[in-house]
């Protein structure tokens, strides 16, 4: 999952490549719900009525938002996502809601979002039709745009199904001039990379001038293997990710497929490569040590963090984990910067993140689906150098641990299971630590002696 040769120092890795997207949005990364993985395409709402795309879902999902202290854990925006609209535009050329899934409209779902203190969210796509068939936005950008404004929308998901893919970037840029113009403030989420990488390395830096997030690859599954794809395309593309990425500008990660399409999609890839984040917790895929690895993860590479599962029916565990303070206070972090896969050996993948105040985070992630917890010296991890002289250690996953005091020769072993990721917290202790020290690495590979 790392790159075997990780030439960047880190913090020059860390640096900001571009200037974002000057609407003031998404300084920290994005959190909410949002519908796709869980519920997909369901519109039969008279054989499903409780699982169907609808203003019921949402209604729903957003009292239990607010209920059960979804919203004060920092998730905030309701999000639908494909197979909301009509069939057709209305006589003014506008999108509208389907009338008998959507017999309110669209306002007022927006309204009753808005009432218990949350945002809405909703999606369009840059090309003639959504990835699901449904009308796109292709000569309509700021008809869109005016048309989400005058709902109240908070953020528009924009996918990229059914465009000429070198007319993207103009299509991207438009919508976000049409977002702009509306003078309404909405986050702007794109999936502008995930549609020309299978043709040339994306511009990160007119993407990151555009859009508030974007989404490089294709949508994750209720499955390990998933996270697994997820985390190891991230790793081997972090160098030219990573330095887009920062307040106002985010990666959005998610799994990667074979993207050599057509043109058109045939509609079974369509549909499969469409969405974008998603934390699968909370659903049937994952045990509750890939759980916690997906949430460790996805913290140290600020992510978005956009949950896909049914809120009104979570095994507390699952629930405790997404509203874990401590692993949202790293996510959420000021700084602003995007963790890296610094090291892997013996089935070990560290990544790490530097946090504001001097801090920094690790995660130790155990890729052993075979056997019992695994050890790892703490000491081998390449940033445990900032514990030079002293170091305050705290374990949040997967259990939260005060490890008291460290120094560079610590002899600490940490417990590891398979599949699973142990999540650290490092805060130096010395006169003077007035910046993240400057790692560099020529080979990301490492002997661990102590793994049993």
């Amino acid at each position: 999952m790392c790159s075997v040769v990780f030439l960047l120092a880190l913090s020059g890795v860390m640096l900001h490549g571009a200037a974002a997207l000057d609407n003031g949005l998404a300084l920290t990364p994005t959190m909410g719900w949002l519908h796709w993985e869980r519920f997909m395409c369901n519109v039969d709402c008279a054989g499903d009525p409780d699982n169907c795309i609808s203003e019921r879902l949402y209604m729903q999902m957003a009292d239990v938002m607010v209920k059960e202290g979804w919203k004060d854990a920092g998730y905030q925006y309701v999000c639908i996502d494909d197979c909301w609209p009509a069939p057709q535009r209305d006589a003014q050329g506008r999108l509208q809601a389907d009338p008998k899934r959507f017999p309110g409209g669209m306002k007022k779902l927006s309204d009753y979002v808005h009432s218990k203190g949350l945002k809405f969210g909703i999606y369009a796509d840059v090309g003639k039709s959504t990835c699901a068939g449904y009308p796109g936005s292709l000569g309509f950008y700021e008809t869109d745009a005016q048309t989400f404004a005058d709902w109240g929308v908070d953020l528009l998901k924009f996918d990229g199904c059914f465009m000429d893919w070198t007319l993207l970037g103009e299509g991207y840029m438009n919508m976000s001039k049409a977002l702009n113009k509306t003078g309404r403030s909405i986050v702007y989420s794109c999936e502008w990379p995930l549609y020309e990488w299978p043709f040339h390395q994306p511009n990160y830096t007119a993407i990151r001038e555009t859009c508030n997030h974007w989404r490089n690859y294709a949508d994750v599954y209720d499955s390990w293997s998933s996270v697994k794809s997820i985390v190891d395309w991230t790793a081997s593309h972090q160098n030219i990710i990573i330095p887009a990425a920062g307040p106002g500008g985010w990666n959005d990660p998610d799994m990667v497929l074979s993207l050599i399409f057509t043109w058109p999609y045939p509609i079974s890839m369509i549909v499969s490569a469409c969405y974008f984040l998603q934390l699968v917790i909370g659903n049937f895929g994952l045990s509750h040590d890939q759980q916690e690895s997906q949430m460790a993860l996805w913290a140290i590479m600020a992510a978005p963090l956009f949950m896909s599962n049914d809120l009104r029916d979570i095994c507390p565990r699952s629930k405790e984990l997404l509203q874990n303070r401590h692993i949202i206070e790293i996510n959420q972090d000021p700084l602003g910067k995007q963790g890296s896969c610094t090291a892997k050996g013996n089935s070990f993948h560290i990544w790490e993140r530097p946090l504001s105040n001097n801090r920094q985070a690790v995660a130790v992630l155990n890729l052993q689906e075979i056997g019992g917890p695994r050890q790892f010296a703490i000491n081998t991890i390449p940033g445990w150098r900032i514990c030079n002289p002293k170091c305050e250690v705290i374990q949040i996953l997967p259990r939260y641990k005060d490890l008291s005091v460290q120094t560079l020769q610590s002899q600490l072993v940490l417990s590891v299971n398979p599949s699973g990721t142990t999540l650290l917290t490092i805060t130096p202790i010395s006169k003077d630590h007035t910046r993240f020290p400057r790692l560099q690495w020529n080979n990301t590979s490492f002997r661990h002696p102590q793994v049993t």
